[in-house]
C-alpha cells in the first residue's frame, strides 16, 4: 500500500512547528500529509534547524523552555522567550497558515497559539517522548488545539478527548550489514559533557573497538591524543542517516529521535539518559523514554558513566532488535480530516 496521499483541490498553507531533535523528526514522518500542500517549517535556531533550511523553507526561533528556570536560569529563559514571542508573531503575520501541525515543544508554543487566534486549525501531536504524563507544552497547548493526538494509552487516560495512535512497531527481517563503527551523539539541543567524557575515556582505555564518530553539541571538546576519532559539534540530518547505515553501535542521549532512528537502522543501542538531578535536562523524561524502550528489550541503559563498558559488552552479546514508528494510520486519519477542513473552507 502506497504512503502517497492525494488531496484534490486547493492547496492549503501548512505550518510544521517543532523544536529540535525527535520533535522535528516526527514531523518528517508525516511527509505524506504536508508535501501535498504549501508548507513551511518553524523550528529552533540550532544546527539541525539550519541544516533543514538547506532543503526546506524554514523559519527559526529562539530556544527556550520552562525547565531553564528550574535549572537556575530564569532570566535567560525570559530573554529567549521574549525574542521568541516577537519572532513568532512576525512569522504568523507574514505566512498566515491555514493549518498548524505541531509536536511541540515550548519553542513553538507562540507560533501555534498566534496562528490559532488568527483562525488556523491546530493539530497537536503530543510527542512520542511522553509515554506516561503530558508535557508542559502539551498541557499549555491543549485548551487551544483543534484536535489532540496522543501516542500512548497512558496519555489517553489523561486526555480522554484526545485520539490515540500508537506508532511503535517491531521490524522483521535481517539486520543490515555493519562495520566496526561506534556513533556517539548528544543530540541537537543541549550539551552533555558526562556522555562525551565517558565515551572518550573508554576509547583511551582501549575498551571501545573500531572507529568512533562523536557528535558533542554546544560544548568545547578536544582529543589530540585520539587523532583517529571524528569529532563534530553538529551533523546534518542526512549525514547522521549515512553514519547509522554503517554503525554497529550507537551511544546516545535518551531522546526518541536518536533512539528510534538508531533502532530503525539496526544498530545496537546504548541509551544514556540525561539526569535532572545533575542539571543535564529540564526534567527526567529521558529516563522515562529509555526505560520504556528497555522494557521492550530494545536497548541497554547507562545511568552511571562507570557502567558504560559493561553495557556495551551486554549489547554486543545479543542480536539487536529492530524497531520503528509507523504513522500510516495517523496519516490516513489526518489526511481525511484535512480534506474535510479544505472542503468546508
Amino acid at each position: 500500500m502506497s504512503d502517497e496521499i492525494t488531496t484534490p483541490g486547493v492547496r492549503l498553507k501548512m505550518c510544521l512547528a517543532a523544536s529540535g531533535g525527535g520533535h522535528l523528526r516526527q514531523i518528517l514522518d508525516l511527509e505524506a500529509i504536508w508535501k501535498q500542500h504549501d508548507y513551511f517549517f518553524v523550528t529552533e535556531d540550532t544546527a539541525l534547524g539550519r541544516s533543514f533550511a538547506e532543503k526546506y523553507e524554514v523559519h527559526l526561533v529562539d530556544h527556550y523552555a520552562l525547565g531553564q528556570a528550574r535549572l537556575g536560569h530564569p532570566f535567560k529563559m525570559l530573554g529567549h522567550a521574549f525574542r521568541n514571542f516577537f519572532q513568532s508573531i512576525g512569522i504568523v503575520l507574514r505566512k498566515r497558515p491555514d493549518i498548524v501541525i505541531t509536536t511541540g515543544a515550548g519553542a513553538v508554543f507562540f507560533v501555534a497559539l498566534f496562528a490559532r487566534f488568527l483562525g488556523a486549525k491546530v493539530v497537536q501531536i503530543e510527542s512520542f517522548a511522553r509515554f506516561d504524563f503530558p508535557s508542559a507544552f502539551g498541557k499549555m497547548m491543549a485548551p487551544f488545539a483543534t484536535i489532540k493526538i496522543v501516542q500512548s494509552p497512558a496519555l489517553k487516560e489523561h486526555w480522554p478527548d484526545a485520539e490515540l495512535f500508537d506508532p511503535f512497531r517491531l521490524l522483521d527481517g535481517e539486520r543490515p550489514a555493519k562495520r566496526a563503527l561506534t556513533f556517539a551523539t548528544v543530540g541537537a539541543t543541549l550539551p552533555f559533557p558526562r556522555l562525551v567524557a565517558a565515551v572518550l575515556d573508554l576509547k583511551r582505555a582501549g575498551e571501545l573497538e573500531g572507529d568512533l564518530i562523536l557528535q558533542y553539541g554546544d560544548q568545547k571538546v578536544t582529543a589530540p591524543d585520539l587523532p583517529d576519532v571524528e569529532l563534530h559539534a553538529s551533523l546534518s540530518f542526512d549525514r547522521v542517516q549515512e553514519i547509522l547505515r554503517d554503525a554497529d553501535l550507537v551511544i546516545c542521549h535518551g531522546g526518541t529521535g536518536s533512539l528510534v532512528t538508531a533502532l530503525r537502522a539496526g544498530c545496537r543501542v546504548i541509551a544514556f539518559p540525561r539526569r535532572h538531578d545533575l542539571g543535564e535536562h529540564y526534567d527526567d523524561h529521558q529516563e522515562e523514554i529509555a526505560q520504556t524502550f528497555a522494557d521492550r528489550g530494545l536497548l541497554h541503559i547507562v545511568r552511571n558513566e562507570s557502567c558504560l563498558g559493561e553495557a556495551i559488552a551486554a549489547a554486543k552479546a545479543i542480536e539487536p532488535v529492530m524497531a520503528t514508528t509507523d504513522h500510516t494510520a495517523l496519516i490516513a486519519h489526518l489526511s481525511a480530516l484535512i480534506e474535510k477542513w479544505r472542503a468546508a473552507a
